[in-house]
């Protein structure tokens, strides 16, 4: 079996000229920006913080939080690098169909769909929980959930997916700049809490600045859990949990590095981005920037305001929580309306980033073809329609806060195939054009592979058994549909039947693809490709 085949960049890149699966380029650096800080600055920047300081590294949650950006970054530049040099639809998974193979890559847009998938219905489900508490902390006693029959439905998640489905279906455009003001009032309100937070700062607190390790079961916060729930590394060595010290901050950074996932969902959209060569590594750079700045000065108010410690007496500890001991319950409205608006936008990017990834593993053939199909508006309406429908149903009828984790071993999983993949790339084609090249090469990448991989030892042992559970269902699904029907699977069977190098079938493929764009009918356009090809490779056997 062919499980390693892989796609070559340039075929790839004229896939994206098939008129009935073509996306329009419609987004700028500042719009892949603002998704990245979207998607990053959620209901996070307001409690991460305070718990990784309460729980793991004390005031040099300051420091957890430099490492987290520094890691993040590495993986973003190896992201930025693929994005400038292969402008598709699909981020990881298209970049790993070039570089590991398709089973790999299968598995990474297998990956992607249940993070995104996950991560959009756990979003949509506690918007519509914040929106309930903000509307009680306003005196509003209602309620978005109805009982039917026994049964619990909450209406703010299908509201809130359905809004934002339409407004995707409508147009990219349109959406990134809704997100857009949105994203700047939200950040507004953050800036806002943290100059108020800078008044309440006493440097005492900031001492000691590094707490000596400490027996995880002694503080008073902590909740000591079975196995399931013990990072896997700690499992596997048998060594017993401890908080702050050395090891305090570097699994506080574990903690907080997911406050900066973001930017791989910012890299599906390459296809849509106007010249994507240059306008990616900007946006990604650009919003991984202010996301790093926003969360670092969080962290300084939320542990100069109160003490660690007074903060590890919290069930549940949040910037909130630091205004409420010093006196500033006002506080709490403007935290739950950022929270609100914060979540508001993260829904939004979750939705399109879904939709693009099953966008482009349908349009290879790895899941029907049909779903890769795009309207009038050069929009794939029909995913984005059910990809909706899915989000509000788990969101609005599931207790799904148990597969949040998932999320996380999805996108680091990706995170390590990507930075693995540059030093490859780099290797097999130096001869292509990278607008963006990773410095320090390949130093950088395994850096940001080994530490992304380091980051999903720190993940439960629960939820490497469900990750488990769905790479065996992805498996099934991949020999089971995926391989048959596979579009270059397909191009390398045609090329053995016909007695011809497979590159030309792409050729083919790529000549008729301009032409379907400009207007002329697909079988018309596949009929003037075959012979335009056959003509100039009789000329070169000529030559």
């Amino acid at each position: 079996m062919q499980i390693w085949r892989k796609k070559s960049v340039e075929q790839t890149i004229a896939e994206t000229m098939d008129g009935d699966r073509h996306l329009k380029r419609t987004l700028n650096s500042w719009d892949l920006a603002v998704m990245g800080v979207a998607v990053a600055v959620g209901a996070g920047i307001f409690s991460v913080g305070a718990q990784a300081a309460a729980f793991h590294a004390g005031p040099a949650v300051i420091i957890s939080f430099i490492i987290a950006g520094i890691v993040c970054g590495t993986a973003a530049m190896c992201y930025a690098e693929f994005a400038s040099m292969i402008p598709v639809a699909g981020s990881a998974y298209t970049f790993t169909y070039t570089t590991v193979g398709e089973l790999i890559a299968w598995i990474i847009g297998w990956d992607m769909i249940l993070e995104m998938l996950m991560a959009g219905s756990v979003i949509a489900k506690y918007w519509g929980v914040y929106l309930n508490d903000l509307m009680h902390l306003f005196g509003l006693n209602v309620s978005t959930s109805v009982n039917l029959g026994g049964f619990t439905f909450d209406l703010a998640p299908v509201a809130i997916v359905a809004f934002f489905t339409i407004m995707l279906v409508v147009g990219t455009k349109l959406s990134a700049r809704f997100d857009g003001a949105l994203t700047i009032l939200k950040i507004g309100i953050v800036l806002f809490v943290v100059v108020v937070g800078f008044f309440y700062i006493k440097a005492s607190n900031f001492t000691p600045f590094v707490p000596p390790a400490t027996d995880v079961a002694s503080v008073k916060g902590i909740h000591v859990s079975g196995t399931m729930s013990q990072p896997l590394w700690q499992w596997v060595t048998g060594m017993q949990p401890a908080v702050y010290g050395v090891t305090g901050i570097l699994s506080g950074a574990a903690l907080v590095f997911f406050a900066f996932i973001g930017f791989d969902v910012v890299a599906t959209t390459a296809e849509e981005t106007k010249d994507p060569h240059k306008n990616i590594p900007r946006g990604i750079g650009l919003g991984l920037l202010i996301v790093t700045v926003l969360y670092i000065l969080v962290a300084v108010v939320t542990t100069g305001m109160v003490s660690y410690k007074d903060l590890a007496k919290q069930e549940a500890p949040s910037l909130s929580t630091s205004f409420e001991l010093v006196g500033a319950t006002w506080a709490a409205k403007i935290i739950s309306l950022g929270i609100v608006i914060g979540l508001t936008t993260v829904v939004m990017v979750l939705l399109l980033g879904l939709t693009r990834i099953v966008f482009a593993v349908s349009r290879d053939g790895l899941l029907p073809r049909s779903f890769s199909k795009v309207s009038k508006r050069g929009i794939p309406a029909r995913i984005q329609i059910v990809s909706g429908i899915v989000v509000a149903v788990i969101a609005s009828t599931l207790d799904i806060g148990i597969l949040s984790d998932m999320v996380n071993i999805g996108t680091l999983s990706a995170f390590l195939l990507v930075s693995a993949g540059v030093p490859i790339m780099r290797m097999r084609r130096p001869d292509l054009h990278r607008s963006f090249m990773v410095p320090w090469n390949p130093i950088l990448p395994i850096f940001a592979a080994l530490s992304t991989f380091w980051l999903m030892l720190n993940l439960s042992v629960l939820t490497w058994i469900r990750f488990a559970i769905w790479l065996a269902i992805g498996f099934t699904v991949y020999f089971g549909y995926s391989y048959r029907n596979s579009l270059l699977g397909r191009q390398l069977r045609k090329a053995k039947k016909l007695g011809v190098p497979v590159e030309t079938l792409f050729a083919q493929d790529a000549a008729a693809a301009e032409k379907v764009a400009e207007g002329e009918s697909e079988d018309q356009a596949r009929a003037e490709a075959a012979q335009e090809v056959a003509q100039e490779t009789a000329a070169e056997s000529a030559q």
